[in-house]
């Protein structure tokens, strides 16, 4: 795997993440090349493709700043402050045209792997790890250890921040190749590679009005790949890389299907009629409350 500076950083980001990154926003750029007008709107969004786009690129360019260390405030984890962070940020930022905004989107892309490969550089240079606690969230500021980055979500790692970046742009390209009649960017190998942060981030994404008092245990099981366990006692929850050993609801799920419903892009009534998404186990009713225990900011 090359950096965006063309050198090796195998070892330091996960397998294939930088590859992902670089190929999802050269996708995103290539559907916005490709509009005529960004003031479609953007199905199931009170925003335009254009506004659309200039967020994705405003959010590159605040992940990048993350990743070089540099303090940025960005609201306090909750969808009210996010979303207010995010209209007074589109307000301050006059671009809607689709070229330039493609463009600014693959660079922020390649800065924020620029800013990973320079610090894992240092750290190496200074003895230092670069591992840290994971977390996930739009925003940022420094660093509390030499591994890790602040959000307002809590402290992760930049190579958790690596997967964010990716989770984030694959959400919002779905959208503007959805608005624009284009295929959508979403594989298999880019589902996993989000993984790190959905399940760093599931713990403080929980909706506490739908989780009181829920005690239950999941086995979530991606067809073919990924798994990993998300266990309820009384309301608080635990998110675990193995599934438990007698979930109460095990669910086998389509990749795709999964990272669509965990970012709220789709419901899992359909996704169940479609055969995408099957329920097992003692419960097997609880797989259709699951996707409503979490509120993503």
């Amino acid at each position: 795997m090359e950096s965006a500076t063309g050198r090796d950083v195998r070892g330091t980001l996960p397998e294939g993440l930088g590859d992902a990154l670089r190929a999802t926003a050269e996708d995103i750029a290539t559907v916005l090349r490709g509009a005529a007008d960004t003031s479609v709107p953007v199905p199931r969004s009170e925003w335009t493709v254009g506004e659309a786009a200039a967020h994705l690129a405003q959010a590159n360019e605040l992940m990048a700043d993350i990743a070089a260390g540099r303090e940025r405030r960005y609201g306090d984890g909750t969808p009210q402050s996010l979303a207010a962070a995010n209209e007074r940020a589109l307000a301050e930022f006059g671009e809607r045209a689709a070229g330039p905004l493609a463009e600014l989107i693959v660079r922020q892309t390649d800065a924020y792997l620029t800013a990973f490969e320079r610090c894992a550089t240092d750290s190496v240079g200074t003895g230092v790890g670069t591992s840290g606690e994971a977390g996930g969230g739009i925003g940022g500021g420094t660093g509390e250890t030499a591994g890790t980055v602040v959000t307002p979500l809590g402290p992760m790692s930049r190579e958790v921040l690596g997967s964010y970046l990716l989770t984030h742009m694959l959400g919002h390209g779905y959208d503007l190749a959805r608005a624009l009649g284009r295929p959508h960017m979403i594989d298999r190998t880019r589902v996993e590679l989000s993984l790190p942060f959905l399940v760093a981030a599931m713990p403080r994404v929980t909706d506490a009005t739908t989780t009181a008092r829920l005690t239950a245990s999941y086995a979530i099981r991606l067809w073919g790949g990924a798994r990993f366990g998300v266990t309820f006692t009384d309301g608080a929850v635990t998110v675990t890389p193995r599934p438990p050993a007698r979930p109460d609801c095990t669910i086998l799920i389509e990749p795709v299907t999964f990272l669509l419903m965990a970012l709220g892009r789709i419901g899992p009534n359909g996704a169940m009629a479609r055969g995408r998404v099957f329920a097992l186990g003692r419960k097997p009713w609880l797989a259709l409350r699951f996707p409503g225990l979490f509120k993503a900011p």
